[in-house]
Order: C-alpha cells, then sequence, then structure tokens
C-alpha cells in the first residue's frame, strides 16, 4: 500500500495516475485521460477554412528549429 498524503491534491493525482496505469496498460491509461481532455474551437471547420504553408512558409520554419 502508497504512503500518500491525502491533504495534498498533487499526491493524490500522482497516486491515482500511478494506480490507474498499472491496472489499465498504457493504452488503456491513455485512453481513460483522453475523455477528460476539454478541447476548445471547431477543429473540422479551422482545418477547412485554414490555407496550408507555403513552401517557403515551411523552410523558414524549419531554418528556424536548426
Amino acid at each position: 500500500m502508497m504512503d500518500i498524503n491525502v491533504n495534498s491534491p498533487s499526491d493524490v493525482r500522482a497516486a491515482g495516475m500511478q494506480v490507474l496505469a498499472e491496472s489499465l496498460g498504457a493504452v488503456g491509461f491513455t485512453r481513460f485521460i483522453q475523455q477528460f481532455e476539454n478541447g476548445s474551437g471547431d477543429y473540422t471547420k479551422e482545418k477547412y477554412e485554414s490555407t496550408p504553408p507555403t513552401f517557403e512558409q515551411l523552410d523558414d520554419m524549419l531554418r528556424a528549429y536548426s
């Protein structure tokens, strides 16, 4: 049994995550956590309204990471 400081939200959260990961495995844990992710905006609408970057813009972005 774990020694958890139940008065510490971060300790309780960390212990809960550890138990979930051990119990569900990596894939199950990931799927469980994804259920609680709060997205924002309208991804589908934004995806089709945005224009893809030009080759020049991509080149500039890549050079910025060099």
